[in-house]
C-alpha cells in the first residue's frame, strides 16, 4: 500500500466510508501517563499475565508506567472514539548484551524489544498488528535492525502477530522468543513514519477537543 493510498484511507475513514476506519497509532507523551497506567490498571488477571508474563499487582503497574524513559524508549498508543486509551505499544531500545536471543542476530549495537496490550473492547480489529507495522518501522528509521518479543507461548494474540510479521520463532518451557531482522530505512520508511504520526496528532487532537467539548456540556 502506498502513503497515497493510506491518505485516501485515511480520509475516508474520517468521512464515515463504509469500510472499517485505520487504525490511528499516535506515539504517546509524558501527557499520556496517567491514561497508560488507567488502560494499564484495567487489564484483568490473565491479561496481565499474559503481557508481562506474570499478574503483576496494581502498585507494580504504578511502578512500571512511573518508570517508563520516553526519552529513550518509544510508546505508542491507540485511542478509541470517546478519547479512551484502548491499546499501548511499549518499544523499549536497550545493548544488544541485555537480550542475548536478539543480541545474537545484530551487528548493531541497540536491539528492541516490543509488548502490547489491547483492552478486551478494541480487540479483532487488527490494532496489534497495527502497533507492531508501527514499532518496525520507528526501529528503522532509529538503524534498529532486530525486533524482539517476548511472551507467553499461551499468548495467541503475540503469536499470531510474530507469525505473520515472519519472525523466527523459539518456545522453551511454556515461553517463546522471537526475533525479527528488519531491513535499512528508506525515504518511504521516512515519509511513512511522518505522515502516520501527523494524521494520528490530527485524529488525538479531534477526539480530545470533542471529549472536552462533551465534558464542558455536562457540567
Amino acid at each position: 500500500m502506498t502513503i497515497f493510498q493510506k491518505l485516501d484511507g485515511w480520509l475516508g475513514g474520517r468521512k464515515g466510508a463504509r469500510s472499517r476506519a485505520p487504525v490511528m497509532v499516535k506515539q504517546l507523551e509524558e501527557r499520556d501517563r496517567r491514561r497508560m497506567l488507567k488502560h494499564f490498571m484495567a487489564l484483568d488477571d490473565s491479561d496481565r499475565l499474559l503481557r508481562f508474563g506474570t499478574v503483576l499487582p496494581d502498585e507494580q503497574l504504578t511502578a512500571y508506567v512511573s518508570k517508563i524513559d520516553l526519552d529513550r524508549d518509544t510508546v505508542y498508543g491507540v485511542y478509541n472514539p470517546v478519547f479512551k486509551l484502548v491499546a499501548v505499544g511499549h518499544l523499549a531500545f536497550a545493548p544488544k548484551q541485555q537480550l542475548a536471543p536478539a543480541g545474537a542476530v545484530t551487528e548493531k549495537e541497540r536491539v528492541a524489544e516490543f509488548g502490547v496490550s489491547v483492552s478486551k473492547s478494541a480487540r479483532g480489529l487488527g490494532i496489534g498488528s497495527k502497533l507492531f507495522e508501527r514499532a518496525a518501522i520507528h526501529c528503522r528509521n532509529a538503524d534498529v535492525d532486530t525486533l524482539y518479543m517476548h511472551c507467553l507461548s499461551s499468548n495467541k494474540t503475540m503469536m499470531h502477530i510474530a507469525k505473520k510479521a515472519g519472525m523466527e520463532i523459539q518456545r522453551e518451557y511454556g515461553e517463546a522468543d522471537a526475533h525479527l531482522r528488519l531491513p535499512p530505512a528508506n525515504p518511504g520508511t521516512m515519509l511513512q513514519e511522518a505522515l502516520e504520526e501527523q494524521f494520528a496528532t490530527i485524529d488525538y487532537t479531534l477526539k480530545a477537543n470533542t471529549r472536552a467539548a462533551v465534558k464542558w456540556f455536562e457540567k
